[in-house]
């Protein structure tokens, strides 16, 4: 048989599906994470193979949007995404203390000077075989602000996870990972990776909250002047219907405005808000010494930002209804006045016709008077020389002939305007 003709995406659709590996290491190691926001006009691609010549590893294929592999004494992992890139740097854990500012330095500074974008979050995770509960608990109270610590045992014992989701004196979020001896470098990459796009996606959604706050005036002032032009829709005073009908247009575009700018910021901050209650689902926590977890943490500090950005969403939505809607009505009420303005003028008008009309019939009657008169002296004219004749004078000729010409010029004269109707 003739082989079958392969799609022509057919290996880049199954490829894509591998393309971003989890990284694997072991405890215990050091992790150092960035996440870069893209500007327009950076240069993602040129940023990665400067890091990459930074420490004589080999460059990234022109078209990869992943790049894995050593760079240098330590592991690169890089993604590229529709709206930033991330970088995951691991390495061997040191002598140097827990979150040690230093172990960001992998990143050099004249690169980290270089970079178009600007940065959304950066962390340093810190993975270490597991102590007792004990030891566990005094390394929190050292490493973390214990009023928003957030701590659960996952993937059923595999590893305690911890976080504060606070920004260090450094600079950067603090992870901490403390790995049971069972648990496989594999698993210990895939537990890393979800913990990094967690705080990812976090701070991505999170720029929703700002564009929903930062809004929140223009919504209150566009709806106090929707709600005062429908008061004086209501009362009927104030000014013309027009002008009130030119001022909601106004406001409907402002509210359009608004929502062209945010619509794509909204369902960014939609997905990343998917994609962050997805990877906390799939950490599968349990409660660890009665500690609030992730999924409790994201419940009380982060999900009333999301609901707060879905009002907003719904609020603007809203407010463009209610501006249509009463731009609709007040048309149609300047529809019906203006039909009544034309009804006034059509009665008018009818009025005009009949006082035409009658003007006419009597011009009409002045016409068979005045055609008449010259008919008569012209008939008086033709029969004078007959008067002698028949023995009548020339003033009863006259009246004998006037009714008959009377009578024949109003039957042309209405069989004239019957023909012309």
């Amino acid at each position: 048989m003739a082989p079958i003709k392969d799609h022509p995406q057919r290996l880049a659709l199954t490829g894509e599906m591998h393309a971003r590996p989890f990284p694997q290491l072991a405890a215990p190691s050091r992790v150092a994470f960035l996440a870069v926001k893209l500007t327009p006009g950076s240069d993602p691609k040129s940023e990665l193979n400067a890091l990459l010549a930074h420490y004589g590893a080999p460059r990234a294929d022109a078209e990869a949007k992943h790049y894995y592999g050593e760079m240098g004494r330590f592991t690169l992992k890089w993604e590229q995404h529709t709206e930033f890139v991330t970088y995951t740097v691991i390495a061997q854990a040191g002598q140097t203390a827990p979150f040690a500012p230093t172990d960001f330095e992998v990143f050099p500074e004249d690169w980290l000077s270089s970079l178009q974008g600007e940065r959304i979050t950066s962390a340093l995770v810190m993975v270490l075989p597991k102590p007792d509960d004990s030891e566990i608990a005094a390394h929190l109270q050292d490493w973390f602000v214990p009023e928003s610590l957030a701590v659960a045992e996952v993937l059923e014992g595999a590893s305690v996870v911890a976080s504060d989701f606070r920004i260090d004196p450094a600079g950067h979020m603090r992870l901490a990972l403390f790995i049971e001896a069972r648990t496989g470098e594999r698993r210990i990459g895939r537990i890393v990776q979800r913990l990094c796009e967690i705080e990812t996606y976090k701070a991505m959604s999170m720029l929703g909250f700002m564009e929903a706050r930062g809004m929140a005036a223009a919504l209150n002032d566009l709806d106090g002047q929707l709600s005062s032009l429908m008061g004086a829709m209501r009362s009927g005073a104030g000014t013309a219907a027009e002008e009130t009908l030119h001022a909601l247009l106004d406001v409907s575009v402002a509210l359009e405005a608004l929502t062209a700018d945010t619509a794509y910021r909204f369902a960014a901050t939609g997905a990343y808000e998917a994609i962050v209650y997805q990877r906390i689902s799939a950490l599968r926590e349990e409660r660890f010494t009665g500690r609030q977890g992730f999924g409790e943490f994201m419940m009380r500090r982060y999900e009333p930002a999301m609901r707060t950005v879905k009002s907003t969403e719904r609020r603007l939505q809203t407010l463009s209804g209610r501006a249509l809607r009463a731009a609709e009505l007040l048309r149609t009420r300047v529809d019906v006045e203006r039909s009544a303005q034309n009804q006034a003028i059509l009665a008018s008008m009818d009025r005009r016709a009949d006082l035409q009309l009658r003007l006419q019939h009597t011009v009409e009657g002045l016409s068979v008077v005045a055609i008449s008169y010259y008919a008569v002296s012209l008939a008086g004219y033709l029969l004078y020389p007959a008067a002698a004749p028949l023995g009548v004078s020339k003033g009863v000729l006259t009246a004998a002939v006037t009714l008959p010409v009377v009578l024949g010029v109003w039957l042309m004269l209405r069989r004239l305007r019957r023909k012309i109707g």
